[in-house]
């Protein structure tokens, strides 16, 4: 019994780490820009679709993984540019409907680049699984955890430690201030959707060998990771991670105890209850936003 729940812990805690970044994505985007990006989960889709396909066709996996993340970085700043920059002083609604749009053009046209088959990626270091306790845990699971791991640390000493981190801060807190002292906002709202894609595309990347990957495979893991992030308290960074393991555990124990056809319906009702009980989340700010 406790084994069985040890194994779902452990998909769970993988689940909820590919959550987490896709939930800080959303939560640095919102930060800098009060945009809601229903595209992260297509940053997620390209990172894991570029790097299996160049893979397969010879290039050695490190250099795939940073052409990868390379070019969602480019397609994030390539959304920011043509598609929410120009509808800067639009409403929220708007904008939102400009990030499904691109959603949408986005699998369109990794269904055009690459098929509608399903792409795998070998593992990073072997399939020999590890026993702990009873259960097993597969050594991707590690380098998920350990790359969801030494994002976070990376991020929270660019924001705290460097200058241009703080800048990104200081625009989230006060947009109108920040341009008053010299920073510049169209730089930082930039960066904001680059740093997001990346993310994205590390959280595919580390999780492909375990789900392999299609031109589709991005929109559950982006509305999970929103889930996250509204869970968590939408654009608070330690909300969003929290609130991945959250709903990773969640759905691998319901899956396991209830039935798999629960799984993907588990993010949903997490965010209705959000909604319903408590609007600004587990760590957000009091008050909401009409949209």
């Amino acid at each position: 019994m406790f084994a069985a729940f040890l194994q779902y812990l452990f998909s769970g805690l993988t689940s909820g780490a590919i959550y987490a970044l896709a939930g800080l994505g959303f939560a640095i985007i919102y930060n800098a820009s009060h945009v809601i990006n229903f595209a992260q989960g297509e940053f997620i889709m390209i990172g894991g679709m570029a790097t299996a396909t160049m893979v397969a066709a010879g290039t050695p996996v490190p250099v795939a993984i940073a052409l990868a993340m390379a070019a969602s970085m480019l397609v994030g700043v390539a959304l920011e540019k043509f598609a929410i920059e120009p509808a800067r002083n639009a409403d929220v609604v708007t904008i939102i409907i400009i990030t499904i749009g691109a959603s949408i053009f986005l699998r369109g046209g990794a269904q055009l680049l690459w098929d509608k088959e399903f792409h795998a990626l070998p593992a990073f270091s072997g399939e020999t699984p590890i026993g702990i306790l009873g259960a097993t845990l597969m050594p991707q699971s590690l380098w998920v955890f350990g790359v969801a791991g030494l994002a976070i640390v990376v991020l929270w000493w660019f924001f705290n430690r460097t200058l241009f981190g703080k800048a990104m801060l200081a625009t989230s807190h006060n947009r109108l201030a920040a341009q008053l002292v010299g920073i510049g906002v169209k730089k930082v709202l930039l960066a904001s959707f680059a740093l997001s894609a990346l993310l994205g595309a590390v959280g595919g990347i580390v999780v492909t060998p375990i789900t392999f990957t299609n031109y589709e495979a991005g929109i559950m893991l982006g509305l999970k990771g929103f889930s996250a992030a509204v869970l968590g308290g939408l654009g608070n960074g330690t909300g969003a991670i929290v609130g991945g393991l959250i709903v990773g555990i969640a759905e691998a124990l319901a899956s396991g105890y209830l039935s798999s056809a629960y799984k993907d319906a588990i993010a949903f009702l997490i965010i209705l209850f959000v909604l319903f009980f408590m609007p600004s989340g587990l760590f957000g700010k009091r008050g909401t936003d009409r949209v």
